[in-house]
């Protein structure tokens, strides 16, 4: 009997395994064929095999379609590469290239259109698949992502930076316009004009007399406001104007003022019955109690002052359908209140745009009321007669408040002053 030849356990076959298993010279590996020869004489062996030759007939049929072939892969792999490792960040092109080929199967430069990988990052640059620049440490190379879901998020992002950019202008408006206000009105004392000085004659001496600044500092006697024209009375802490809330901030509680029932009236002033201070008393207690920070109400029409749900909806009038208070809900709020202290559906509610139909679900932040003409309808959405029906009176709009009547119920008739705009809003009537 013959010999039997070495298996796949013998001493040449491990040795054979090991070899292999690392990276070899990149001159001793064939291309077209996929396989890598460890020393000259394998690769020798290897062009005069009859493979590699059927191999190099293919390859002579259409060279540039095997060209751009491993060059098209070779690209996808180096920008996965850099993508998934690095992502966004600016790295050195070799240190990419180096993790590049520590994978075996990889696709080898000098099979494809570039000779080195200066001429292939330049390559990037010029097609816009990344930013390259040079410096004395060698190329850098950083990926542009253009994935849709990137993309729209950066979108997302710069459409919430000028959101923020609308508010920060609306309110620099707002503070133009007070200040605008102020100097007509004279309170904004004008800004002095400096001018040079200038000497009429260099001839001339200049002199100075302290004990005279001295004499005169004495005999002037300051003025009382009453008697000095030009004294600028300091406004009290009631005369001061008031700053009006946003819609978004909330309004910090007043500090209640108690006053003394048994210190006389200031002459001129009619001093308050007992009754009247009893209903003035119920009135504050009633503001109190009825005052909330949410303030949504079905029936009545609001305004859409967000662009987060699009073009479509901004500044568009909707009317409040549904505020999700059903009995399992007002349920399930009760137990939020009990264990998280935080209620979420009062601030929330469905509304349906009056013009289009649509339905959407917002919060009340996104949301302001709407003021009708004269003689309309409003409910009283906050505050001491939080939902009443009322009849729009008047508008005061320096004030940024108007005047009620109760239009129904026990209270029908009574007018009510200086409600503010943020309290009532109108009452849909189809037509």
């Amino acid at each position: 009997m013959g010999k039997e030849k070495g298996g796949f356990l013998t001493p040449k076959a491990i040795a054979n395994r090991i070899k292999a298993k690392g990276l070899q010279k990149l001159r001793w590996y064939c291309q077209m064929c996929q396989k890598q020869c460890r020393d000259e004489n394998g690769f020798k062996c290897h062009m005069m095999s009859e493979s590699h030759q059927r191999q190099l007939l293919l390859f002579a049929e259409n060279p540039d379609k095997y060209i751009d072939d491993f060059s098209k892969e070779f690209m996808d792999g180096y920008l996965e590469l850099l993508k998934r490792r690095f992502g966004t960040k600016r790295v050195n092109c070799n240190i990419v290239y180096q993790e590049y080929i520590a994978f075996r199967e990889h696709i080898h430069m000098n099979s494809t259109q570039w000779e080195t990988l200066t001429e292939f990052i330049k390559w990037l640059g010029r097609e816009g698949k990344c930013v390259v620049d040079y410096t004395e440490k060698g190329w850098f190379v950083q990926y542009i992502d253009r994935d849709p879901e990137t993309i729209k998020k950066q979108e997302q992002t710069k459409a919430k930076e000028k959101m923020d950019m609308d508010d920060e202008e609306r309110t620099a408006s707002l503070i133009q316009k007070q200040i605008k206000r102020a100097a007509e009105q004279g309170t904004v004392a004008k800004e002095v004009e400096y001018t040079e000085l200038k000497r009429e004659s260099e001839e001339e001496k200049v002199s100075l007399n302290f004990s005279g600044l001295v004499s005169k500092k004495k005999d002037e006697q300051p003025l009382k406001s009453s008697e000095n024209p030009l004294a600028v009375k300091k406004p009290t802490e009631a005369e001061k104007p008031k700053k009006k809330a946003s819609r978004w901030e909330k309004e910090e509680p007043k500090k209640e003022v108690k006053k003394d029932p048994f210190k006389p009236p200031k002459p001129g002033e009619k001093r308050k019955s007992a009754l009247d201070e009893i209903m003035e008393f119920e009135e504050k207690k009633k503001e109190k109690t009825n005052r909330k920070d949410y303030w949504l109400t079905e029936g009545i029409v609001v305004k859409i002052v967000t662009k987060k749900l699009g073009e479509k909806f901004y500044k568009k009038k909707a009317v409040v359908k549904s505020t999700s208070m059903s009995v399992w809900r007002i349920v399930w709020i009760l137990m939020e209140i009990c264990f998280f202290q935080e209620v979420q559906d009062l601030y929330r509610a469905v509304i349906k745009t009056i013009d289009s139909g649509d339905k959407i679900r917002v919060d009340q932040n996104h949301l302001e009321t709407v003021i009708p003409a004269q003689g309309k309808l409003v409910k009283i959405v906050n505050g001491a007669y939080r939902g009443y029906d009322a009849v729009l009176e008047s508008i005061e709009e320096k004030k940024f408040c108007c005047t009620v009547s109760i239009h129904s119920g026990p209270l029908r008739g009574r007018v009510i002053d200086n409600v503010q705009y943020e309290d009532i809003s109108k009452i849909y009537q189809p037509t």
